[in-house]
């Protein structure tokens, strides 16, 4: 029987240098600004309420060509009289 040595070798534990992991180079923080990302201000923010956007989806059911756009405009539609007790099948 052939024994190795390999299980007693043990991984020295790194406890100097640069803290790599990008193929060599030295890690970095993004440059970008954590303040700005995600904030918005009230005058930006507009809601669309369920009326408008059905309004809207019962304006691209009219108008659109493409068929796929339209079969998500009547889906959209049945949904919300679905929810709001209107439709009838």
């Amino acid at each position: 029987m052939i024994y190795s040595n390999l299980s007693k070798i043990k991984p020295k534990l790194r406890t100097q240098g640069n803290v790599t992991g990008n193929f060599g180079k030295t890690k970095v923080k993004a440059g970008s600004n954590l303040n700005q990302i995600g904030l918005t201000t009230k005058e930006s923010l507009t809601v669309t309420t369920p009326h408008d956007y059905i309004n809207k989806m019962y304006r691209v059911l009219d108008t659109s060509t493409n068929q796929r756009l339209r079969d998500f405009a009547y889906s959209e539609i049945k949904k919300y009289l679905i929810q709001t007790n209107q439709w009838n099948a």
